[in-house]
């Protein structure tokens, strides 16, 4: 073996041990029917949306990417393709140690979309299931309120705000006790900082309190920390 060839291979081997499974995502997946595009891994970093890398993709829409994360947290895929079309072109999906697969289509690319390989994901996605009926339920007595039968009787429409303003605080409260049963779990601060940020202090610290050592020290566990000590220097 000459000596080039030895260097490269002390090279790969060099970055190969040099990973850390337990901090190492892989994405990998496939978009049907996807010809032509530009798919592009992100998160948001410093309050911006930034690239962590991207695939030009032609002919076959299969996929990887691999990146290191500290803890769990929000991806994105975003898909640039020729169809001159800017919506239903972006997943988001929590992020983890391990291998995460997408599934989608190239014309259905969000709502068709299937994630696997993400607890963290699944319990994002417990929540949005039951949190999607309270905003059906909201967005049924918002077109309700334009009937001419509740905007020409106002005991009607004063009774038809009272089942919206009920319907919200159950959504609240679904998402502050959804955050406390789930202290183990990086979602559990993550809806507390995106769900219910105005939620009454006393119940952001109790979830942030509630957290487990694992998830207090992830990067939204430490982001609602200094949340919560924003507001204690307003106060």
């Amino acid at each position: 073996m000459n000596k080039i060839a030895l260097w490269s291979l002390l090279a790969l081997l060099i970055v190969a041990c040099g990973k850390d499974p337990e901090k190492t995502m892989v994405v990998t997946g496939n978009i049907a029917g996807l010809k032509k595009g530009t798919l592009y891994l992100q998160k948001i970093q410093d309050s911006s949306l930034v690239a962590l890398d991207s695939l030009e993709i032609s002919g076959d829409g299969k996929f990887s990417f691999e990146t290191t994360l500290e803890s769990p947290e929000l991806f994105y895929l975003y898909l640039q393709k020729e169809d001159k079309n800017d919506y239903n072109d972006r997943i988001s999906f929590f992020g983890e140690a391990g291998t995460i697969t997408i599934n989608t289509q190239w014309n259905a690319f969000e709502g068709k979309a299937k994630i696997s390989g993400s607890k963290t994901q699944e319990k994002l996605e417990e929540y949005r299931q039951v949190m999607s009926k309270f905003n059906t339920r909201n967005l049924e007595l918002v077109q309700a309120s334009s009937r001419p039968e509740y905007r020409e009787d106002s005991i009607a429409m004063d009774s038809l705000n009272q089942l919206n303003e009920k319907n919200i605080l159950r959504g609240y409260l679904y998402a502050l006790n959804f955050a406390l049963n789930n202290k183990d779990s990086e979602v559990a601060p993550f809806i507390a900082l995106t769900e219910v940020p105005d939620a009454n202090k006393k119940y952001l610290d109790s979830i942030y309190n509630a957290l487990t050592p694992e998830v207090a020290t992830s990067k939204y566990g430490r982001a609602l920390s200094d949340y919560l000590q924003s507001r204690q220097d307003e106060e």
